[in-house]
């Protein structure tokens, strides 16, 4: 019986294995035109909006179709640059022709108005290309099939990136469409050593991916592990740089994003610049820069584009909000609950007189609020924009203000969210912010549960955890740890471009010196 089993199981093994040669055998490009159309319409021939047009190359002898998706590829070009050109070849030249590869030469050399122009080998390939808009052009008796470049279709024009407004600086966003990006980067950085690099990721639905740097500035090690990372994904669909943060960030078990987002071009050269790495993925807005340090993500484009004073002094301003936003409510809690000896007199006197009646806890009070503003806050996201602001501040100051006429929560208790909710909006990255907003939850269940010393307790924690965290080989907490002096002159002070004349330290880069 067991052996029976064995045996039935090996039969399908031998089965599935011969499938999977046939279907290679009919991947493979055959001379016959129509046996490759066939192939291909089994493949993606059921749908609509794939065009197949049959005509011949200026004389009977010579059969061609060509295949593309309507939508997807411009027709313009198709119609002038392609079909009729090759329509309307001299039938003496091509007749003297007697191989289906010189008919190939002639064609690529003299008849097609097309810049984009490539060769593959496999019906698999052939397929991709055209899923992708390009179009296709198969020869009757040639084992080759000529992918043009063709794809054109609707999108956002460049405009200023809405998740990153500046108040000084360049007001141009990444778009959806991946050779916009890299032309935007390449438009600023002429430089030979400027390096892209493009991948196909997505099993299902593929995707262009391209990964940037300047060759003789970033780190070998890290070049080669973002390539080793991007090279073992394996997922049906991309569908935004999202998707592939979280699938090559170093520990996803931690709040914190060890991968930087931006829609700015500005800030993706600045950091390829430093020596760091950036991914760029088709259809999405948003480019990935690696490595990242937790004070990379509380500075700002800005800050470069104001003099080092002003620069300093908002950045100094940004790190205070990121610490209110994260230590306020927490704080509060601890010194209603517990530590009513660290607050001086004439103030406990007015807290205790404005939370007379009040019937919550503290904690319970801090829970309610906060939980209130973060429900507006995400309904102010969905909400249209023309109102979604005007949701968000409206619904707050009603909110709160019934809530103390209710006696639900005392007024320092509003003073104190709508202070850590100001707070939070400083940071100029969205993931730094959801860390620190999840983490102020955790902070106030401390404070409710051990008072001040909760909150040490977890202000260790976190110390320790981002200690710990790397991104890529770099310490999240650099350069305060480990330390290195060079890399503090633009940490938490933008000094003097003058004093910038080198790259971080920390990225281990090729060329030190930035000027």
């Amino acid at each position: 019986m067991k052996g029976r089993f064995h045996s039935r199981k090996r039969s399908e093994r031998n089965e599935q294995n011969n499938s999977k040669h046939a279907l290679q055998d009919q991947l493979t490009i055959a001379y016959c035109m129509d046996s490759n159309l066939d192939v291909i319409k089994q493949e993606i021939g059921h749908n609509s909006d794939v065009i197949f047009r049959s005509f011949h190359l200026g004389s009977p002898l010579w059969k061609a179709t060509v295949i593309y998706i309507d939508g997807l590829t411009d027709t313009s070009v198709l119609n002038e640059q392609i079909m009729k050109p090759l329509m309307q070849t001299k039938e003496k030249s091509i007749e003297a022709l007697h191989s289906a590869h010189s008919v190939k030469d002639m064609v690529i050399s003299s008849e097609l108005f097309v810049g984009d122009i490539k060769i593959v080998q496999s019906l698999k390939d052939c397929t991709q290309q055209i899923l992708s808009g390009n179009t296709a052009l198969i020869i009757d008796g040639l084992n080759e099939i000529i992918i043009l470049g063709t794809n054109e279709w609707e999108g956002r024009s460049v405009d200023e990136p809405p998740s990153e407004a500046l108040v000084r600086g360049p007001r141009e966003g990444f778009v959806e469409a991946l050779r916009k990006n890299t032309a935007m980067l390449r438009r600023k950085i002429k430089d030979p050593n400027f390096t892209m690099i493009d991948y196909t990721v997505g099993v299902r639905s593929q995707k262009s991916l391209v990964v940037v740097y300047i060759k003789d500035i970033a780190n070998t090690d890290l070049v080669e592990e973002v390539k080793s990372r991007i090279g073992r994904i394996q997922i049906d669909d991309i569908p935004d740089s999202g998707t592939i943060e979280q699938l090559i960030e170093d520990n996803f078990l931690s709040p914190f994003p060890q991968i930087q987002n931006t829609e700015r071009p500005d800030r993706v050269i600045g950091a390829i610049l430093e020596g760091r790495v950036a991914i760029l993925v088709d259809g999405s807005p948003f480019a990935l820069i690696v490595p990242v340090t937790f004070s990379m993500l509380l500075q700002s484009p800005e800050d470069y584009y104001e003099r080092w004073i002003a620069g300093s002094l908002i950045r100094i301003l940004r790190f205070g909000a990121v610490l209110i936003a994260l230590f306020l409510p927490s704080v509060y809690v601890a010194f209603i609950s517990y530590n009513h000896g660290l607050i001086p007199t004439k103030l406990v006197i007015s807290i205790a007189a404005n939370r007379e009646g009040v019937p919550f806890p503290s904690i319970i009070e801090a829970l309610i609020m906060e939980v209130t503003i973060e429900i507006l806050r995400e309904a102010g996201i969905r909400l249209p924009k023309s109102i979604g602001q005007a949701i968000g501040i409206v619904g707050g100051l009603v909110i709160g203000q019934a809530a103390v006429e209710a006696g639900i929560v005392s007024p320092i208790m509003v003073i104190v969210v709508a202070l850590t909710a100001i707070s939070s909006f400083a940071s100029p990255n969205y993931g730094a912010a959801i860390a620190i907003r999840v983490l102020r939850f955790v902070l106030m269940m401390f404070a409710a549960v051990f008072g001040l010393y909760g909150v040490i307790i977890g202000f260790i924690l976190i110390t320790v955890h981002i200690v710990k965290l790397k991104s890529f080989g770099v310490n999240y907490a650099a350069p305060f740890t480990p330390y290195r002096y060079k890399d503090w002159k633009d940490n938490l002070l933008r000094m003097p471009f003058m004093m910038l004349k080198s790259r971080p330290t920390m990225n281990k880069v090729k060329d030190k010196t930035r000027q």
